[in-house]
């Protein structure tokens, strides 16, 4: 049996007026998407349970098989193994966000999807001016940066895309150790505000890194590996750290896609090609497509949807194609994470849809891929993590 399992992130929505009153998923072209829904098995699956927060983290967790409320330990450190990075036990790991803050709000989570070239100028600043033997920042991708701290804290932060508009006082790290947090964070707005990145962006109109933003704190988890768990051998394609990380911690192989950027901007195609390529020496492949979500964060549905109708043209479609010509057994699942409504901003802990078809499989109300099919459905899985092993083994 060959799998395939994609993930647009963040693309379960609202109604919402501007669409009369449909949701990205229902105003979207996508044919491939629906062909599964309609010859397979659609219906919700709650990802996020509902005494945790709704972070991709938690739920990708749980749509790889692994329950959150088990396993989860915080997003930084799925990121820093997707960095290679070694974490000591007594180390915690924190996102750390390049934001626009103006006037004391929240104006920006991503600092106008800056750069990884000027991300890596500014966070290389705060090394040489911060940086010591109990700390140190790590630079990623575009806005997505990391810093790894020892010692014992015990603070609560909240992710910057949760307060867009919002004003920042109200939501700094709170406990023992949050004050050093609050001290990085005001110290790294005097050193970005003389910044040359931040000249260059503010003359062309762009959005500055203001500031960082420390959050998705946590020590390194341990995570039984999937083919132990499941007898399958996995791929998995993102241009995220956190799926790229989560996917190292179960034993998958990590393939990389040149032009995969994790904006609306990626290079889908060649998702696809990669993913067709790695199902001849795995057993699934996983494809994760970031885009969406981003566009959702912005509240742009157009963008949204777009995104959607590229994910289906170019990877749902040849996919699909692929397993269906093939001589094996094969199943794909198409579902994204967690909702990221245009209409918040921000991600909720809603069930989202899925849909499922392939080798045993049989098609019952032949409904489309939208919430509102799936919520109709017959077919609701309340624990996300159970959902793995009824697309693996199912009937």
């Amino acid at each position: 049996m060959k799998y395939a399992l994609i993930i647009p992130d963040g693309a379960a929505d609202e109604p919402l007026e501007e669409l009369g009153g449909r949701t990205p998923l229902q105003a979207a072209q996508i044919p491939n998407m629906h062909w599964i829904a309609r010859n397979g098995r659609c219906g919700t699956v709650r990802n996020v349970p509902r005494d945790m927060e709704p972070g991709s983290d938690v739920a990708t967790l749980s749509l790889l098989g692994y329950d959150p409320r088990q396993y989860y330990t915080g997003r930084a450190p799925l990121e820093a193994a997707a960095r290679g990075l070694e974490i000591a036990p007594d180390e915690w790991v924190f996102r750390c966000n390049l934001v626009t803050v103006i006037d004391g709000l929240m104006e920006d989570h991503s600092a106008g999807h800056i750069s990884t070239e000027e991300g890596s100028a500014l966070i290389g600043e705060l090394n040489r001016l911060l940086a010591g033997e109990r700390l140190r920042f790590h630079p990623g991708v575009s806005y997505r940066h990391l810093m790894t701290l020892h010692g014992e804290i015990d603070v609560t932060a909240t992710p910057p895309h949760d307060i867009l508009g919002k004003p920042i006082a109200q939501h700094l790290p709170t406990g023992p150790g949050s004050d050093m947090l609050t001290i990085l964070m005001g110290r790294s707005q005097e050193i970005f505000s003389r910044h040359e990145v931040n000249q260059v962006r503010r003359d062309l109109g762009e959005n500055p890194a203001t500031q960082i933003w420390l959050w998705g704190q946590g020590k390194k988890p341990s995570l039984p590996k999937f083919e132990e768990r499941f007898g399958v051998r996995g791929a998995a394609i993102s241009a995220v750290d956190l799926i790229r990380g989560l996917a190292r911690l179960v034993g998958w192989d990590v393939v990389n896609v040149p032009g995969a950027t994790g904006f609306l901007d990626t290079n889908y195609a060649g998702k696809a090609a990669a993913a067709i390529e790695a199902l001849k020496d795995h057993d699934l492949v996983c494809v994760h497509v970031e885009g969406v979500d981003e566009a959702g964060h912005q509240g742009d549905f157009k963008g949204k949807i777009l995104g959607l109708e590229q994910i289906d043209r170019h990877i749902v479609g040849p996919l699909l194609e692929h397993l269906r010509g093939g001589s094996e057994e094969w199943r794909i699942l198409v579902l994204p994470d967690h909702p990221t409504p245009c209409r918040l901003r921000t991600h909720t802990a809603e069930p989202v849809p899925f849909a499922l078809a392939g080798s045993g499989i049989t098609s019952v109300l032949k409904l489309e891929f939208t919430e509102a099919s799936a919520a109709s459905s017959d077919l609701h899985i309340a624990i996300g993590a159970e959902l793995m092993e009824y697309f693996l083994k199912g009937r």
